[in-house]
C-alpha cells in the first residue's frame, strides 16, 4: 500500500464528494425513473432510452463513449485516457433491471425514486443504477481528470444473463483491457462495515418434466394403481434434500467460507424467516452454507392451479429448479451431476427429461497485492473501518467471464448495497449514506492507483 495520499487529500475528496451529492443523487433518479427491464416481455425502447442518458452522463464528464450491441441489449463504453504510465481502470456496473413485480407489493411507485427514512427507493435505484452512478461520482470527484486511465462499460442485459457479454468481450475487449477491474453490483457486510466481494457462487438452472400417462383421466376411476405426473414430480424433487435440508445431489464440491461473525438471529432477521420454520442443513457453517456450499431451490411448477383443478390424474408436470454451486465447481460437471440424481430418482418408472435452461461459473479471487491493498485503503478512508472479505451466495457469472477475459487483472467487486436492500423484490432501495461512503471510496481508490508507482 502506498503512503503517497495525504490525510488533507482524502479529505479534499470526500469533502468533493458530499458537494457533488446533491446532483449526483438527481442524476440516479432520473436513471431510476426508466424502467429499463431487459426482459423480452418489457419494452426494449426503455433499455434503448437507458442505455443513451447513460451514454450522455458519461459524454458529459469529457468520455469518448460508444453504444455498442452484438446481438443483445445496447451496452455502454466510455473511455478516458489517463496520464502516460498510469494504470488504467475498467469500472463495471449495467444499466437493466428486474421487473418490478406485483405493484400491490411496493409501499411507493417502483419507478419513482422516493427517500424514506433515509433510504432511496425505486427498482433500480441500488441493482445497478447506483453503481454508475458511483462511477460518475469518482470522475467528478476529480473534475473529469483522474489520475489513472478510465473506462466505464455499463452492460445493458445482466438481469437476464448477460447472453452477450462474451461477444461483446470478443470484439471490444481491447477496449475494456485494465490493470484492475471495478465491478459494483454486490454488497456490504452491514451498514456501516464495508466489504470486498471474493467468492461468488455458479449456477445451474433446468427444467425437469416427469410424464405418467398420454392423456389425463378420471382419478376416481383409476386412481390407487395409476401414478400421476404431479405426485411424482413432488417426490422427486424430495430426493433433492435429506430430511435435516442438505443437498443430497452425490459429487458435488463444497467449500468453506471465511469465519465471519454470523448468527442464526441475523440470518432470520435479514432473510424474514417465519417463526418456527427451521434454518436447513446441518454441514458446514451458515456462512459456508451461504456462500461455498451448493443449494437446491424449486422456483417454479407448471401444474394445475388449485382454483381451476379438476379430479384428474395429470399426465405430465413439470419444474424449474435453481441449484447454486460452489465458487470452484465447473457449471457443466455440476449439470451432469444434477441431471443423473434426476434420472436415478424419477419414481414409478416416470419418464423424465432434464433440460439445462441457465448456466454460470463462480469466482474465487486471488484477493492479495498491491491493488488490492490500496483498495482495502480506501474502503477504510472512506468508512473509517477496515472492509472484510465476504461471499455472495449468489451468481454474478459476468464477473468469470472478465477474469477469464483479463486474467492479469485485480477483480475488485464492490457494490452500494447492504443486507436490507432487497435488490429484485419489492422496495428495493439505497442506503444514501452508504452509497455517499461508497462513492467516497472509488474516488480515492482511483486517488491511491494513480499515485503506485509508475510503468
Amino acid at each position: 500500500m502506498t503512503d503517497a495520499l495525504t490525510a488533507d487529500q482524502i479529505a479534499h475528496l470526500r469533502a468533493r464528494v458530499a458537494d457533488l451529492m446533491p446532483g449526483i443523487r438527481a442524476d440516479l433518479e432520473a436513471l431510476t425513473r426508466i424502467p429499463s427491464v431487459s426482459l423480452g416481455a418489457f419494452d426494449q425502447a426503455h433499455v434503448d432510452a437507458s442505455a443513451e442518458a447513460t451514454a450522455a452522463l458519461l459524454r458529459a464528464e469529457g468520455l469518448r463513449v460508444e453504444i455498442v450491441r452484438e446481438g443483445g441489449r445496447p451496452a455502454v463504453i466510455g473511455t478516458l485516457p489517463g496520464p502516460q504510465g498510469a494504470p488504467t481502470v475498467m469500472l463495471y456496473a449495467h444499466h437493466d433491471v428486474q421487473p418490478p413485480g406485483d405493484a400491490s407489493e411496493w409501499d411507493s411507485e417502483p419507478f419513482t425514486p422516493t427517500e424514506r427514512d433515509g433510504r432511496l427507493y425505486g427498482r433500480g435505484a441500488a441493482d445497478d443504477k447506483a453503481g454508475i452512478m458511483a462511477h460518475i461520482a469518482a470522475l467528478r470527484a476529480h473534475d473529469s481528470r483522474p489520475p489513472v486511465g478510465v473506462t466505464v462499460f455499463v452492460e445493458g442485459e445482466e438481469e437476464i444473463g448477460s447472453d452477450s457479454l462474451p461477444a461483446i468481450l470478443a470484439a471490444h475487449g481491447d477496449k475494456l483491457r485494465a490493470d484492475a477491474i471495478v465491478l459494483a453490483d454486490s454488497t456490504n457486510w452491514a451498514v456501516g462495515e464495508p466489504a470486498l466481494t471474493t467468492t461468488l457462487r455458479g449456477m445451474i438452472r433446468v427444467v425437469v418434466t416427469l410424464c405418467t400417462l398420454d392423456h389425463g383421466i378420471h382419478s376416481g376411476m383409476f386412481g390407487g394403481p395409476v401414478p400421476d405426473a404431479l405426485t411424482a414430480l413432488v417426490r422427486l424433487l424430495a430426493s433433492l434434500h435429506d430430511d435435516a435440508g442438505n443437498v443430497a445431489v452425490a459429487g458435488l464440491r463444497a467449500g468453506e467460507a471465511a469465519d465471519l461473525d454470523y448468527s442464526e438471529d441475523r440470518l432470520r432477521a435479514e432473510s424474514g424467516l417465519l417463526d418456527g420454520v427451521a434454518v436447513l442443513g446441518t454441514q458446514g457453517s451458515l456462512l459456508s452454507r451461504l456462500w461455498t456450499r451448493p443449494s437446491i431451490t424449486t422456483i417454479g411448477i407448471d401444474a394445475p392451479s388449485v382454483a381451476t383443478a379438476s379430479n384428474t390424474l395429470v399426465p405430465a408436470a413439470s419444474a424449474k429448479i435453481s441449484m447454486r454451486i460452489a465458487p470452484d465447481e465447473h457449471d457443466l460437471d455440476a449439470f451432469e451431476l444434477l441431471k443423473a440424481h434426476l434420472e436415478a430418482h424419477a419414481p414409478w418408472g416416470a419418464q423424465i427429461s432434464v433440460t439445462l435452461d441457465d448456466r454460470g461459473n463462480g469466482f474465487a479471487a486471488h484477493a492479495s497485492g498491491p491493488i488490492y491493498d490500496e483498495a482495502r485503503a480506501a474502503f477504510t478512508d472512506a468508512w473509517g473501518v477496515e472492509p472484510v472479505d465476504i461471499g455472495v451466495g449468489g451468481s454474478i457469472p459476468f464477473v468469470a467471464a472478465f477474469a477469464q477475459r483479463f486474467p492479469d487483472a485485480a477483480i475488485l467487486v464492490t457494490g452500494v448495497e447492504d443486507p436490507d436492500t432487497r435488490a429484485h423484490g419489492a422496495n428495493e432501495s439505497l442506503h444514501l449514506a452508504e452509497f455517499e461512503r461508497a462513492c467516497v471510496a472509488e474516488a480515492v481508490l482511483l486517488a491511491r492507483l494513480g499515485a503506485m508507482p509508475r510503468r
